[in-house]
């Protein structure tokens, strides 16, 4: 069987055993070709042996060794393979690879010439003397034709050698591409193998990962063959649950079909009643309208300036008032009717009879919209002021005075007693708890209110800010009275705090620090009295965003400071010169309000509400639409029935306001007041320069026994 070349290149690339180098005389490459004598001369000795032996060898023999003998073909041929690949060892082709060969015909060696006839004996001939030169030339002769022998064998040899030499680059040319095939043939195999290595590992992980997965497939398939089992188990049961559902989605279809026209019927009323919701809407508007100007026509015909009084009660530890010292008489209709008159009985030691004996006390009556006996509580009082906080709501301008001596319970009508006690609260936390209530049921039909607070005091004609807290405190000065714009009729106080209110809570924390804040000091009625005209007013302001409506008005309770006159007999010290200034700024203003009514009840062109810091703040909430609405507070007490009896005076000058003449001449003119069982009044008016002094006379009694004449003179600020 023959072997494939890679065999055979494998074969001979095992290592052999590496003959002796034989040396040859070929010619090498370039400089490397050397000639070596060492081998020749080795070569040599056994010729040179025999020579030797026969004895007739020349001397020159002996100078010049021979050329060795000549190598076989095949050795020849392994020479040359090892100089034509030096760097490779290995023995010579075998006799497979060269039998194609053609063969070398070998070079017999030949035998060198006798050069001279051999020395007889057998004896080497001996080295001739000098003198023979005969001899030496004859030696010489011998030798030269030796090498001239020689120089042709090695002449031929060489060109053998030669010839040989190129036979054998042929061969080894042959070889080298023979080799580079086969290495070529060599890498690519080993290139396969190693590719088929790398694919039988690659073969043997995908094997070993597809026997993992076929083992996980197979546990999956029998998990699923489970869920199968479960879910064909499900499938009858949801099937059926679908028959059941397909019965019942039936109905339900029926059912639908029915509410289908049912809701079409909804629809119908549910637009019907839409409809009838806005046109209901708009007659509620409308209504709503109508109830604003049937309040206001109400309120504007029990009068756009109504006085009520009140009475306090008796504190511990005061003297009880004489029996019949405060009647409230009964009115038309009998006890049922709500009181309005009021009768004080005063008692004079000046006066006396024609007999001597003394005189009777004299009883004044007072008629008023409403009077409130001592017994009358907070929310009694409330009730009757509660439309007149609804007009606030409503859009109108209102405005509500607490008046009288100090120690009668004005600060109280108006901000209550202690704090934590809903019976004692006042007309101002009762008001905006009214106020926030009746927002809250507005919402419903569309309206929005917001409410802005201020609360300020107006002592000795300076305004000052209750509600400044911190290094503010005390710079009340710096408040003046401004309009909000130059078109703009709202009024402003300057560097005053506006605090938008929402609930009872911030307004309580409000009247708290304005209560720290005021101006108080200690007066022959009372322990701490108010002297300053304390002024809270709410800023109302509603809007119908779907109707484009808009309100808005002031609400303005007012905290008159006590009315009392001047003692001309009282000796001033420094503290009573601080009292003096204080009454003679109070009364000076209080007598400006009342002027101010006068005017606006007499609807005079001019009104002098700049005479006032009072009257000026509060000129957009007296005129016009305004409400007014004045609660004089009296005291019990018979020591204080004279203060009591110019509080009344003064209040039935407010409800009943004087027409005067103009205060060009002095000016005389008597004036009756329609009242039940009411004095006299008369009137005159001075006016000296820009000063002028109302003579006011009352005549008392029924016309019949004596009368008593009253005179009081009352000094006006410039108009």
């Amino acid at each position: 069987m023959p072997r494939s070349p890679l065999a055979e290149v494998k074969g001979n690339a095992q290592p052999k055993v590496r003959p002796p180098a034989v040396p040859s005389r070929l010619p090498l490459s370039g400089s490397r070709l050397k000639r070596g004598p060492e081998p020749m001369e080795s070569a040599s000795e056994p010729a040179k042996k025999r020579t030797r032996g026969l004895g007739t060898a020349p001397q020159a023999d002996t100078l010049h060794p021979r050329a060795p003998r000549l190598s076989t073909a095949p050795q020849r041929q392994c020479q040359a393979a090892a100089q034509r690949f030096p760097r490779k060892a290995g023995p010579c082709p075998s006799a497979t690879a060269l039998k194609n060969q053609k063969p070398v015909p070998t070079v017999p060696a030949q035998k060198p010439a006798a050069s001279a006839a051999p020395v007889a004996g057998g004896k080497k001939p001996g080295r001739r003397p000098a003198w023979d030169l005969k001899g030496q030339l004859c030696d010489i002769k011998v030798e030269l034709q030796c090498s001239r022998e020689r120089a042709q064998t090695l002449g031929r040899e060489n060109q053998q050698l030669r010839d040989q030499l190129q036979e054998a680059q042929q061969q080894a040319q042959a070889l080298g591409t023979e080799r580079s095939g086969l290495e070529g043939e060599l890498a690519q195999v080993r290139a396969q193998a190693e590719q088929g290595q790398q694919e039988l590992g690659s073969l043997r992980a995908r094997v070993l990962d597809l026997e993992e997965r076929l083992g996980t497939q197979e546990g999956l398939v029998h998990v699923l063959q489970r869920e199968q089992l479960g879910l064909q188990e499900e499938r009858r049961t949801l099937t059926g649950r679908l028959e059941e559902q397909e019965r019942r989605l039936q109905a339900s279809e029926a059912a639908l079909s029915s509410s289908q026209a049912e809701v079409a019927s909804l629809r119908q009323e549910t637009a019907a009643q839409a409809a009838l919701l806005v046109e209901r809407g708009d007659r509620l508007h409308g209504l709503e309208m109508e109830r604003r100007r049937l309040h206001n026509q109400l309120q504007e015909l029990k009068g756009n300036i109504r006085v009520f009084c009140r009475v306090r009660p008796v504190l511990t530890g005061e003297p009880t008032p004489p029996p019949g010292f405060l009647l409230f008489p009964p009115g038309p209709g009998g006890p049922s009717d709500l009181p309005t008159r009021l009768s004080l009985s005063r008692s004079d030691d000046r006066r006396g009879t024609l007999t001597g004996a003394p005189a009777p006390p004299t009883r004044h009556d007072f008629s008023f919209d409403r009077v409130f006996p001592p017994e009358s509580g907070q929310d009694e009082v409330f009730e009757e002021i509660a439309m007149l906080v609804q007009s606030a709501l409503d859009g109108y301008p209102v405005c509500i005075f607490a008046y009288g001596q100090t120690g009668s319970g004005k600060t109280f009508t108006m901000e209550g007693g202690p704090e934590g006690d809903p019976p004692m609260e006042g007309l101002i936390p009762r008001a905006l708890r009214h106020l926030f209530t009746v927002a809250e049921e507005m919402s419903g039909q569309g309206w929005t209110y917001s409410f802005v607070a201020s609360y300020v005091e107006i002592y000795n004609e300076t305004v000052r800010d209750l509600l400044a807290t911190g290094s503010r405190k005390g710079q009340g000065g710096e408040c003046e009275i401004r309009r909000a714009g130059p078109e703009s009729e709202e009024l402003t106080v300057t560097n005053a705090r506006y605090v938008p209110v929402s609930c009872e809570r911030e307004v309580r924390a409000l009247l708290h620090l304005a209560h720290q804040n005021r101006a108080v000091a200690r007066t022959a009625y009372n322990e701490r009295s108010s002297r300053s005209h304390s002024v809270f007013q709410l800023q109302i302001s509603g809007e119908h965003a779907a109707r484009g409506l808009q309100c808005g008005a002031p609400l303005n309770l007012v905290d008159l400071a006590g009315s009392e006159r001047l003692d001309p007999s009282l000796a001033l010290g420094p503290g009573e010169r601080d009292r003096l200034r204080e009454t003679q700024a109070i009364n000076s203003s209080l007598s400006t309000l009342g002027l101010v009514i006068m005017a606006l009840s007499n609807k005079e062109p001019h009104i002098p509400y700049r005479n006032s810091k009072l009257t000026y703040l509060l000129q957009n909430s007296l005129g016009g639409s305004a409400k007014m609405l004045m609660f004089v507070n009296i005291s019990p007490l018979e020591e204080n029935v004279s203060e009591s009896l110019n509080s009344l005076r003064f209040a039935s000058k407010v409800r009943f306001p004087l027409r005067l003449g103009p205060a060009e001449t002095p000016v005389v003119k008597g004036i009756s007041v329609p009242a039940p069982e009411s004095p006299q009044l008369g009137a005159r008016l001075w006016r000296k320069g820009d000063r002028c002094t109302i003579h006011l006379s009352f005549v008392c009694g029924t016309g019949h026994g004596p009368q008593l004449y009253i005179p009081t003179y009352i000094p006006l600020s410039p108009f």
